[in-house]
């Protein structure tokens, strides 16, 4: 798989999502030449640790939900610098990903076991929820160890009500926002599941009586990045795919 053939890849998967947003801002290619592709490995983050790992495992091309953020001072220079020195090239793509019919909060709706009722969206800057609903109810204690497993962490649960639940309002990542909370309420869902929470998070939560489940940033978005990497495997067979591992840094204890 050379760039070209990429880049066509993955203007297929992503269509209309592609143009709605920046290039290099929310999805970008760095250090691509004319080499052949045969080894992509995937990771939600892009670190000097990722990189790294993927020199040991003669990865070619790395695909990440996140850039490696310039406001983490020097990491991105380093990130750069590593990728140059292994010749190894990286693509990332954001919000393209969370919107998507295989991305980040609809991977991982499936994997809980809910059918999508509704597709996250980028509305007036921010992210509406996804929203996902059970065949059947369940207590809350029951989908919280399904996210434990999944997710392979401790997670938060803030048990707001006594209801059983079976319409799972998401937003993966940093859906902290009580304006996405709100959504959830309005919206009917028995549960709101993020990735990161503040203290306006729970104090809400706890205020509207919504359920509230927390995992962390990077491992509520994985699914997502693990469903492109493997759509782009479809493309191209002959490619090899691995997960490159990252730590649980954000575990809630």
């Amino acid at each position: 798989m050379n760039i070209q053939q990429f880049k066509s890849c993955i203007g297929e998967l992503f269509g209309q999502l592609l143009l709605d947003f920046q290039e290099d801002e929310e999805y970008g290619y760095s250090n691509f030449t004319a080499a052949d592709y045969r080894t992509i490995g995937y990771a939600t983050n892009l670190t000097p640790e990722i990189v790294q790992q993927a020199a040991q495992h003669k990865v070619d091309l790395i695909i990440t939900h996140h850039d490696a953020w310039g406001f983490v001072y020097g990491m991105k220079e380093r990130c750069m610098a590593l990728l140059e020195e292994h010749h190894i090239a990286h693509f990332y793509i954001h919000l393209p990903l969370d919107y998507a019919e295989f991305g980040t909060c609809h991977s991982l709706l499936r994997l809980l076991g809910a059918n999508v009722v509704q597709q996250s969206q980028h509305v007036n800057g921010d992210s509406s929820i996804g929203i996902g609903e059970l065949e059947r109810s369940i207590t809350l204690e029951q989908l919280a160890e399904t996210m434990r497993e999944l997710l392979g962490e401790n997670i938060f649960v803030q048990p707001n009500s006594n209801r059983d639940v079976r319409r799972i309002g998401m937003v993966t990542g940093a859906g902290n926002s009580t304006n996405q909370l709100k959504e959830a309420m309005e919206s009917q869902c028995d549960v709101y599941i993020t990735g990161e929470k503040t203290l306006y998070t729970v104090q809400y939560a706890k205020f509207i009586q919504m359920n509230l489940i927390v995992g962390s940033h990077t491992f509520t978005e994985i699914f997502g990045v693990r469903s492109l990497a493997c759509k782009i495997q479809e493309k191209f067979p002959d490619v090899e795919v691995i997960q490159l591992l990252e730590e649980h840094n954000e575990v809630m204890s």
